[in-house]
């Protein structure tokens, strides 16, 4: 927010992590509390299934109180308005896979999500670090496979694009880059319920929504692809052709001049 008493709008504050993110060892920068994905990128053969969810909690009569983004690899494919249930396909990923059963119940998960984050963000009462209206809550689910087949997972929590608690669901650890994240992680890391609810979420449910909508998003990669190697094909025929066309050529010549023609 810029001035004070000024509200964020949920697609606004989505916006502001556009990147999944990795495995946060490996790429979150601990004093700063920002994300580089330059390591994921650089990673071979790996995807990604991610969402971005915004809480605001003093939402306007009639405005959005939550809002989700999905991106697989990357590309945002999916938003859904946790308040009024509304999905939207936001990719020919997402018209491929909206008639799954991975599609439904990943609906019903965010809705369970952004219900428990809306809670949860009332009890913290975040409003006391800021003399300004209280800021939205940012969150962030990560699964990522690798090419090995082994499975990481993670949350961030944060606002306005910093991060101020990183959850390692496959450790269970906690880590907090910023004071705003101290009384979150001193709540959430007591209760073994939400321990459980973060990790069953990312490790379970995520893997097993990245797996069936993987086997539509190869589909459509190899699709893309398969144009492209259809003009080397011909290249690679029509150079295999020219040799006996020459060689013909040059019989006919020499059969002229033997001729005499």
């Amino acid at each position: 927010m810029s001035s004070k008493g000024a509200e964020v709008p949920a697609s606004k504050a989505v916006g502001m992590w556009r990147r999944p993110v990795p495995e946060h060892r490996a790429c979150v920068h601990l004093r700063t509390g920002t994300w580089d994905s330059s390591k994921f990128c650089e990673m071979p053969d790996a995807h990604s299934l991610c969402y971005d969810f915004t809480i605001l909690p003093k939402a306007s009569p009639g405005q959005s109180w939550c809002e989700a983004q999905g991106q697989v690899d990357e590309k945002t494919f999916l938003s859904y308005d946790c308040g009024s249930q509304e999905v939207k396909s936001l990719s020919l990923l997402g018209e491929e896979v909206k008639g799954t059963r991975a599609w439904q119940e990943q609906m019903e998960t965010l809705r369970d999500v952004g219900d428990f984050l809306r809670q949860q963000l009332l009890d913290l009462k975040l409003e006391k670090y800021t003399d300004r209206d209280p800021l939205p809550l940012q969150g962030r689910m990560l699964c990522q496979r690798e090419a090995n087949g082994r499975t990481r997972a993670s949350w961030q929590f944060g606002s306005q694009g910093q991060t101020f608690l990183l959850f390692d669901s496959e450790n269970r650890t906690w880590t907090v880059l910023h004071p705003r994240g101290r009384q979150m992680k001193e709540k959430w890391e007591s209760d073994r319920d939400v321990t459980e609810f973060f990790r069953k979420i990312s490790m379970g449910d995520c893997r097993s929504w990245l797996e069936s909508f993987l086997v539509h998003w190869e589909k459509m990669l190899e699709t893309t692809a398969s144009p492209t190697m259809a003009p080397a094909t011909a290249s690679s025929r029509a150079t295999a052709v020219m040799p006996s066309t020459w060689v013909l050529a040059v019989t006919m010549l020499t059969c002229s001049l033997l001729l005499g023609l």
